[in-house]
């Protein structure tokens, strides 16, 4: 797999806040599931971190998943950084990873219902497709497409699966290892042509951030 090739463009990539399937463990994909308070928590600590990260001169784009998850923390981090809220773009192409008849199922209810499919997940989660659903492959696709067609600094506000993707693309991560990477729900994952790093607020001994 090529990555994205390099330009000057940095990327400040968001998972949605927490749902109440995430909370759960259940597998979400295309499921239109509502952010809970924990993840509106999260999503403005996301904003609040990327206002620290943002040279005050910025001219970025924004860029959401359609999702209403993705939409919701969007619109809260784009509030803690003092801009309109609906004030960005959709594109389905950051839509999460599809796990077809999977979804609404944890692991465990995976492995008990379907054990010949998740025992093949679990030999090759990179390249395994459920049935309805798509692997990681087509998501680097799709995602390289999106990627490919920025031209600016941009704000992307996307999935787990979209982020794993992103750090293989951009950031040189085997695609082998993608699958298995833990995507935190309340940091910035910072790429530039140079590297990557996980950015977080964190709070001062007084409690205030």
């Amino acid at each position: 797999m090529d990555s994205i090739a390099s330009t000057a463009r940095t990327f400040y990539l968001i998972r949605h806040g927490e749902t109440d399937w995430n909370a759960k463990r259940l597998l979400q994909g295309r499921r239109d599931i509502a952010l809970n308070a924990q993840g509106r928590l999260q999503a403005a600590r996301s904003g609040l971190c990327l206002r620290w990260l943002l040279p005050v001169s910025a001219s970025v784009d924004f860029i959401a998943s359609p999702l209403s998850r993705t939409r919701e923390t969007m619109q809260i981090v784009r509030q803690q950084l003092g801009l309109a809220a609906d004030d960005y773009c959709t594109d389905d192409r950051l839509m999460e990873i599809d796990f077809g008849e999977w979804e609404g199922l944890g692991w465990q209810q995976i492995a008990e219902r379907d054990p010949l499919r998740f025992r093949a997940r679990q030999a090759d989660p990179l390249n395994f497709i459920p049935h309805g659903g798509e692997n990681y492959p087509q998501v680097f696709e799709r995602v390289g497409s999106l990627l490919d067609s920025l031209q600016r600094d941009t704000v992307l506000v996307a999935h787990a699966g979209v982020l794993r993707s992103c750090l293989a693309l951009l950031a040189n991560v085997d695609p082998h290892q993608v699958p298995a990477v833990e995507i935190p729900q309340d940091r910035v994952l910072m790429i530039r042509p140079d590297g990557f790093a996980w950015m977080h607020l964190t709070t001062t001994p007084d409690g205030r951030d």
